[in-house]
C-alpha cells in the first residue's frame, strides 16, 4: 500500500507544480511525509511512465499523455487497488476510493476520453462522474467495473 500511496502523491505533485529533478521530487515526497531514496524515486518514475518536457525554458516531469484508451499497466494497477465501490445514480456515478486515491482515479477517467463523460470531480476518497444521461451512466459504471 505504501508504494501505491507514494505513487498517487507523485502524480499529484507533478500535476500541481513543476518538478525538474529526481532530487526535487524526493524532497517534495519527504515534505509530504514519505521516506524515500533516490533509487525509489527513480523506480517510481519509470513505473509511472513519467517523462521530462520543456516548459518555458525549464524541464519538468509529466505523465506521458495519449489519446489511446489503453492505459499503462501501472496506472491500471493503481486504479484497481484504489477503487472500493462504483455506484451509478441517475446521470452520476459515485466512486469511493482509498484515502488519497480519488485524484488518480479521476485522472484515469479523464484519460478514457469517453464522449459520454461530461466531467468528473475528485476529492480525497470520492470521485463524482457526470455523464450525459442515466443510460450512459450505467454504461460508464460497467466499463469502470470491468477495469477492476
Amino acid at each position: 500500500m505504501a508504494r501505491n500511496a507514494r505513487q498517487f502523491k507523485i502524480l499529484e505533485l507533478i500535476a500541481d507544480k513543476p518538478i525538474e529533478t529526481q532530487e526535487d521530487l524526493a524532497n517534495e515526497l519527504i515534505e509530504s511525509g514519505f521516506t524515500v531514496t533516490q533509487a525509489t524515486v527513480s523506480r517510481d518514475i519509470k513505473e509511472l511512465g513519467l517523462i521530462k518536457v520543456n516548459e518555458k525554458g525549464r524541464q519538468r516531469y509529466v505523465k506521458e499523455t495519449s489519446h489511446s484508451k489503453h492505459f499503462s499497466a501501472n496506472i491500471a494497477n493503481i486504479y484497481r487497488h484504489a477503487v472500493l465501490a462504483i455506484t451509478p445514480a441517475q446521470n452520476l456515478i459515485v466512486i469511493k476510493t482509498i484515502p488519497g486515491g480519488a485524484s488518480t482515479v479521476g485522472m484515469t477517467i479523464d484519460r478514457m476520453d469517453d464522449e459520454n463523460v461530461l466531467g468528473c470531480v475528485a476529492g480525497d476518497d470520492t470521485v463524482l462522474v457526470i455523464s450525459k444521461n442515466s443510460e450512459t451512466a450505467c454504461d460508464i459504471a460497467s466499463t469502470l467495473k470491468e477495469m477492476l
